[in-house]
């Protein structure tokens, strides 16, 4: 490598990751000056323009410099550098998702090594050395004896462990059959192995939950401070950091977290679980745009160790994926203790008389079914996936809708604080008295939110005690815990919620639920709808029964006004397998994911105009016979906060030739903004799920 002179003395030349504005085009890492040798992987921070950056230093040669480089500013050497697996996992997720490595390494570092100083990292690491185990030794805890197909599956998982992973796991399990306790059990061999274990789940309100159970299980087994931590955006900046660093230097043998977990430094890493695969919360929806369980697969594959993808209701390309031979499917049928799976009775809105005024919510017949489980001292959940008080406030006389002035789409009306509330750009007002276009008094909601539901419910059934869990009733700290833990110590008899109470809880009480308003997604022009709602439906019955102790028959009552579609028949016989058969027939005649690879170009500008020019150039740059792109249409909800959206999708038919078009369009498009100033931003989006 050659040397330069730089002042003040003698130095070598290091490449520096550093999040390089996208608009200046430099994608890659930059050539620096350095006194000293760095290891890859090393932390720095670097000169950019007038500002000093937190960067990387990134394998691979440097050019002999052809200008006087600038010099490293300062070096973490008090932290180890991060290791070579975790520098190729970044080099593939920023090259598969079109972003700067620099950019990326931004996104999911802890935002606080951007802000300290060399010194004030290394009194952090200290502080973190001074940390000692309290209180007594744990007791060895108590395992509950496998099922036969769980003790299968445990095997294959340690089999996997001691030889070096073949393919991914995709552990399907029906609710309640135990997957959890799988995944404990392929923990501890990993852990009892001295290798670092990392388990993902879909939301931050899953976390707690799922780390007690850890906790519980591993205190004997990890009884020194940090060995399980959690990582995810709800931690305040100095926990994060404090968890990532006890991850990176090896203290912490356990982690658990959302999808930003998944760029975890873990330099023993010898396990990875997926739970909840199929959700969509594992894609990153803004920046780079990455999704975490496949990103999971990837880092599984290149460290050769098991990844367990776990799921009721497994996405459709994990399930063709296992179908194919390319993952292993281990299977849980049966609920633990032989507790049966809820009963699903769709019950036919066509069947009751029309009447003036009726709800189209709370039936007659869903009321007395409620008012049954109540007289027997039972729980009852009733799912309705749309919060607030209603979705639109209309005035009879002239047609006037609480609209949004920013947006195209309506300002849902929150009765507890009085207020209209944009859910896409926040924007808020209180309640006008009369209607602000005619003055009318006599403004009325339409629709149902959960908000309004459980007024009713209270209303309908008095004496009932009604809650309420969505994201507006637990916004403060430690409103979800508690709110949680009052519906698994009884205080509740009827919960009402959105999606946040169908994923992953473990209601031991609840023997009745009821959804009130799915149709919406049958018809959706998101191909992806069907797949969601199915997966919704099924964790939601999933919450029914799970204590098999209970008298009676556990029942999933779903209002329809389709009874007889496939997907609500599937349902009934909780038959995922037929549902997956379906789908993926659809999909295969109509060359949709998994069978075609996807990207969207979105765009942004003060007018459709402007954004529909861009993306209409964009498409012109480049030609490929295996490519297709199709023409630019609106977002769905066309309009936020005064920004027009419009999107353009590209399609091949294999992800090699997808990949190899978006590396020549990208610096092209980069150039083509130039031209374009009146595009506020722009964006690629690879494998994109809401479409």
């Amino acid at each position: 490598m050659e040397r330069l002179v730089v002042d003040p003395g003698p130095g070598v030349v290091v490449r520096v990751a550093v999040d390089a504005p996208q608009h200046s085009g430099l994608t890659g890492p930059l050539d620096y000056a350095s006194e000293q040798v760095l290891a890859p992987g090393s932390l720095v921070r670097a000169p950019l323009g007038k500002r000093e950056l937190l960067g990387i230093v990134w394998p691979g040669e440097s050019a002999p410099p052809e200008v006087e480089l600038r010099a490293v500013a300062a070096v973490f050497d008090a932290l180890p550098p991060l290791g070579a697996a975790w520098c190729r996992m970044l080099d593939f997720a920023a090259g598969y998702y079109q972003r700067s490595v620099g950019e990326l390494a931004s996104a999911v570092l802890p935002p606080q090594l951007r802000e300290l100083s060399p010194e004030q990292l290394a009194a952090r690491l200290r502080k973190l050395e001074r940390k000692v185990a309290k209180g007594p030794a744990a007791a060895e805890p108590v395992r509950p004896e496998l099922a036969p197909e769980q003790a299968g599956a445990v095997a294959r998982i340690t089999a996997q462990l001691e030889a070096g992973a073949a393919k991914p796991l995709l552990l399907f399990g029906v609710t309640g059959s135990g997957k959890t306790e799988v995944y404990l059990r392929a923990a501890e061999a990993a852990l009892a192995a001295g290798r670092q274990v990392l388990v993902l789940v879909p939301e931050i309100n899953l976390t707690p939950q799922l780390e007690a159970r850890f906790t519980e299980r591993f205190a004997a087994l990890l009884p020194e401070p940090l060995a399980i931590v959690s990582l995810h955006s709800a931690l305040t900046p100095a926990q994060r950091l404090q968890n990532w660093l006890a991850a990176h230097l090896g203290r912490a043998r356990l982690v658990l977290g959302t999808r930003l977990a998944v760029f975890a430094s873990l330099p023993d890493l010898g396990l990875i679980v997926v739970d909840e695969e199929h959700d969509p919360s594992y894609k990153q929806q803004d920046g780079a745009r990455y999704s975490a369980r496949d990103l999971a697969v990837w880092r599984a594959h290149d460290l050769k160790v098991p990844v367990v993808l776990g799921s009721a209701t497994p996405s459709l390309e994990s399930w063709q994926h296992a179908e194919s031979g390319r993952y292993e499917r281990l299977t849980l049928a049966t609920r633990i203790g032989g507790g049966a799976l809820p009963r699903v009775r769709l019950f036919d809105m066509k069947s009751l008389p029309p009447s003036p005024g009726v709800t189209t919510a709370l039936t007659a017949p869903l009321l007395a079914a409620l008012k049954e489980r109540l007289d027997r001292g039972e729980q009852s959940l009733v799912f309705l996936n749309r919060r607030g008080y209603a979705p639109v406030l209309h005035c009879g006389e002239c047609q006037w809708k609480s609209d949004c002035p920013h947006c195209s789409a309506w300002r849902v009306f929150h009765k507890r604080d009085r207020t209209l509330r944009c859910h896409h750009c926040g924007f808020t007002e209180r309640v006008p008295r009369a209607c602000p276009n005619c003055g009318n008094h006599d403004i009325a909601p339409i629709g149902r939110g959960t908000e309004r539901l459980e007024e009713q419910l209270a209303e309908a059934l008095p004496g009932a005690r009604v809650l309420r869990i969505d994201a507006d009733s637990t916004r403060r700290k430690g409103e979800l815990e508690a709110q949680l833990q009052a519906v698994h110590d009884g205080e509740v008899d009827i919960l009402v919620g959105t999606q946040m109470v169908t994923k992953g809880h473990d209601f031991r009480r609840i023997r009745f639920v009821a959804a009130v308003n799915p149709d919406g997604a049958l018809f959706s022009s998101d191909f992806r709808a069907p797949e969601r709602l199915f997966a919704l439906l099924m964790q939601a019955a999933g919450r029914a029964g799970r204590d098999a102790s209970g008298d009676g028959v556990s029942e999933m009552w779903v209002q329809t006004w389709h009874r007889d579609h496939a997907l609500y028949q599937a349902l009934a016989r909780h038959d995922y397998e037929r549902f997956a058969r379906d789908q993926l027939a659809e999909r295969r005649s109509a060359s949709l994911p998994p069978f075609s690879h996807l990207a969207l170009l979105r765009a942004e500008a003060r007018t459709a105009e402007a954004a529909k020019a861009f993306l209409d150039e964009a498409a012109g740059l480049l030609q490929d016979e295996q490519v297709f792109v199709y023409p630019p249409v609106p977002h769905a909800v066309a309009r936020v906060a005064d920004v027009e959206r419009m999107q353009m999708l590209v399609e091949a038919g294999q992800r090699s030739r997808l990949q190899a078009f978006l590396r020549e369009w990208v610096p092209a498009l980069l150039a083509l903004k130039r031209q374009h100033k009146a595009v506020l931003r722009w964006a690629v989006d690879v494998d994109p799920l809401a479409i």
